[in-house]
Order: structure tokens, then sequence, then C-alpha cells
């Protein structure tokens, strides 16, 4: 191999690594968005509640909420479809209606709904992204909170007003609010996928990070799975 074709091997080989650290240091460099003034306050008693978002790959919104205090679970699915359509190859072309989702089952004496909302805008995804989050395309990929019932939908709505109003985000916030119809878990192997496979490129690059902001940013919010 001569000298030229041996150097550009080993930049293709730093080239992933260059990407983990600046995203890394991307989400470093970031803060916290300000808690949702309009909120449930934190109930007296253990109990579960639920959530279902939406923003971009399921398995980075799973892996975030994996992480954090309160959250029995997270599940990923589709949510925004039929039943004959919530499998992966129909949702993966774009015109089932559906989003890839995460329903997020959390304690609401640990954790709030707006609590929960904060994280959810503030290192699990982009949400002044249209249909779109990072490499993924499509409204399969859109940005959307599936909301249960009235007292969800208000602080969500009011939420995203209240990020809007403050300029937080250099664009517009694009995220629908929209009642839950239902939820579709995904297939098994989309389970825990960015834990089952920490060192895949896409892991690496797009869903790890997420983890290390909520890391940095909430760490009274976070928790070894």
């Amino acid at each position: 191999m001569s000298m030229p074709e041996s150097l550009l091997a080993v930049l293709f080989l730093m080239l992933p690594m260059a990407g983990l650290i600046a995203c890394n240091t991307a989400n470093a460099s970031s803060t916290a968005l300000p808690a949702a003034e309009l909120d449930a306050p934190l109930a007296s008693t253990h109990g579960q509640q639920s959530a279902v978002l939406a923003g971009g790959c399921f398995w980075g919104i799973q892996a975030v909420f994996q992480h954090v205090k309160g959250v029995i679970s997270a599940t990923s699915g589709y949510s925004g479809g039929s039943v004959q359509t919530a499998n992966y190859e129909r949702v993966c072309g774009g015109n089932t209606g559906h989003a890839e989702s995460v329903k997020v089952i959390f304690d609401p004496s640990q954790i709030s709904y707006g609590q929960i909302l904060r994280i959810f805008f503030s290192v699990a995804h982009d949400p002044t992204e249209l249909n779109r989050q990072g490499p993924d395309s499509g409204t399969q990929y859109r940005s959307a909170i599936f909301y249960d019932g009235e007292e969800q939908k208000r602080i969500a709505e009011d939420y995203i007003a209240q990020l809007d109003r403050a300029s937080i985000f250099p664009r517009r916030i694009v995220t629908q609010v929209t009642p839950l119809e239902a939820f579709y878990p995904a297939e098994d192997y989309h389970q825990n996928y960015a834990e089952n496979h920490p060192s895949q490129p896409y892991i690496m690059f797009n869903d790890a990070p997420k983890v290390v902001a909520l890391r940095k940013l909430f760490p009274e919010l976070y928790t070894e799975k």
C-alpha cells in the first residue's frame, strides 16, 4: 500500500471515533431546558402512568428513558396507525401513519409528566426537525407526543408554548400533540437495541451521546439501568 493510501486508511478508521467525540462535545456544551411551568404535582403514593413519545428512531428514545429515575419501563413500538400496519417493514415505507414511538411507564410519585417532557425535549431528540431526525427521514420519524387524557394534553401544549416564547431553539418546535389511539410494541429484536448493540456505529454516533447528555445535564434524574 502506498503512503497516500495508508494515510487515507488511517483517516477512514479515525472518522467513527471523531464522530463520536464530536457528538459528545456537542452534548457537553448543551444546557438543560427550563422546567415546565405547568406540570402535575408528584403523587403522594406509588403508581404507574404512561407517556408515549416519538422523536426519530425508537432505539435512542428507549435508551434515554431506560436511564431515567422513576421510569419503570420503556418499550419501543408504533403509534398513529392501525394494528394491521404495525410492523417494521411496513412502517419503514412511511405511509402507514405510524411513528416510531416509545411507551414510557413511570411512577408519578418519583417523576412528573412535565419532567418526562423536559428530558424528551432536552436530550432525546431535536423537536424542530420536521419529519426527520438526524440521518432518518420520513413521517415515521416525526416528533410527536401521543397524549393520554386532557391533563397530558394541557401540559404538553403549554410546555411547547413556553419553550417557543423563550426562543429556546433557533427554529420553532414542530412536535405534534395528538391523542393516543393505540400503542403497538415493536418486534423483539428492536427492544433494548442500544444496550444490546453498543458498538453498532448508528448507536455510537446517534444514540449513545444522548445517554451521555442525560447523565451530564440531569444527574439527579439519571440512573444506571
